[in-house]
């Protein structure tokens, strides 16, 4: 279907366009929309600790109550303890419509980060609050990040199944992929979907924000690093090989590293440069003991353009050469997690396009294209082959939505904008046998 061109259907008052028939039903169900996401956001799923099965089961059944077949794939317990959670089930539902046709799956995660101090709503209420600005705001952890795509992508399918009822010819299969492990790196949610071959679309969507298309971010890479020396009594400091004096030189080492990321600059909107940082740290035995043990972990931000490989070589290079200074001090480090950037395969600028079009249409403004710091499971689709990109319900910035802060946020606004811009992505890409 071109871009100039409205599919449209026969209805008892003649052929009305399927776009504006989307946003007929979109609104029409909204309210059902809205207590879908309340429901999802009423029971936590903090991860960690990672125990997201009954979350999981509730989903389901409110899908089966929408009419949805669901199918739920649970990773052995040892691979999901592996991955440092307690549970974790992913529910897909496949919804095929006429022969030929792409496959397009919709993936969101349901897991958060637990909601920690500041918040002057109750994280697991779901209150919606009439913003004087903004209007009607729904509050709660995982309201936008990214509960919020669960009822994005089900209620574009409910839209897309209902127009298909009332005579558009689709042609195709859209698969919701609802998981729960992105913050622990989505390997025992999608890429575990992908690699026991559940499923193999040929396009995915990943949960994103409403105001611009995602089509590159950054990768990551954690590093533990253990130092360790040799326990003296304090009163005698040079009796022991002081491993927390050794981890400041280092620590150094790495801070003044931060200068030389900032010169290599990425060529992708939204993305500036590599970064690290220095998040954990902890070690010795006693105030009055030389410390001999100093353990912490590295966040090594990878840009696109960056080769990961050669970027964490160099960062064991950095640790190394800072460490053969200290007499006595000996390094462990081991790699927590490598997370990939993603990069724009071809074939996802159609899904851009696609989804900007209509993005500009419902939301009255130009839809950017850009890419995010952050990484996400969209990563695992580029990585199977699979051109990804990351679009659904929220705010122009993490910031403006509270992600992983308190008195997180989505205003509901964006909510039925993302749905109507979703389902009618889906539509026209399903359009043509």
């Amino acid at each position: 279907m071109s871009s100039s061109h409205h599919s449209s259907i026969t209805t008892a008052g003649g052929r009305l366009p399927a776009d504006a028939l989307i946003a007929e039903i979109v609104e029409r169900d909204f309210a059902g929309e809205c207590a879908f996401l309340a429901e999802l956001v009423r029971i936590p799923t903090d991860n960690p600790p990672g125990d997201c099965a009954g979350h999981a089961a509730r989903a389901r059944s409110l899908l089966e109550a929408l009419g949805f077949v669901v199918e739920a794939h649970a990773p052995a317990a040892e691979t999901v303890s592996a991955a440092g959670m307690i549970s974790a089930t992913n529910l897909i539902v496949r919804q095929t419509f006429g022969a030929g046709g792409p496959c397009i799956a919709l993936n969101a995660h349901g897991d958060v980060v637990p909601p920690g101090l500041g918040w002057t709503k109750d994280p697991y209420g779901a209150e919606v609050v009439e913003d004087p600005v903004h209007g009607a705001t729904m509050y709660g952890r995982g309201v936008a990040v990214s509960k919020s795509d669960f009822a994005t992508y089900t209620y574009a399918l409910r839209a897309l199944l209902e127009i298909a009822a009332r005579g558009h010819a689709l042609h195709g299969t859209v698969e919701l992929h609802l998981t729960y492990d992105e913050e622990v790196g989505g390997d025992i949610g999608p890429r575990w979907l992908l690699t026991q071959q559940l499923t193999r679309p040929d396009y995915a969507i990943s949960a994103g924000f409403s105001y611009a298309v995602t089509t590159a971010h950054n990768g990551c890479l954690h590093l533990e690093v253990t130092v360790r020396g040799r326990q003296g009594h304090a009163a005698m400091p040079e009796s022991g090989v002081d491993a927390l004096a050794a981890t400041t030189g280092i620590l150094q080492a790495i801070y003044d590293s931060r200068e030389e990321l900032k010169a290599h600059r990425s060529s992708v909107p939204g993305i500036l440069h590599p970064t690290i940082n220095v998040g954990l740290i902890e070690g010795g035995i006693n105030t009055n003991v030389v410390p001999d043990r100093v353990t912490f972990r590295i966040d090594r931000r990878i840009i696109p353009e960056e080769n990961p490989e050669q970027a964490e070589s160099e960062l064991r290079g950095l640790i190394e050469r800072a460490t053969s200074s200290f007499a006595g001090i000996h390094v462990e480090i081991r790699r927590i997690l490598l997370a990939l950037p993603l990069t724009r395969l071809p074939g996802a600028q159609r899904l851009t396009h696609t989804l900007q079009k209509h993005g500009e249409r419902i939301f009255g403004v130009p839809i950017a294209e850009h890419g995010v710091p952050l990484y996400t499971d969209a990563r695992h689709y580029t990585a199977a082959g699979i051109p990804t990109v990351l679009y659904g319900a929220g705010p122009r910035t993490l910031r403006e939505a509270n992600g992983h802060a308190a008195d997180e946020c989505l205003r509901l606004s964006d909510l039925r904008g993302a749905t109507a811009t979703i389902a009618c992505t889906l539509a026209e890409m399903l359009s043509q046998p």
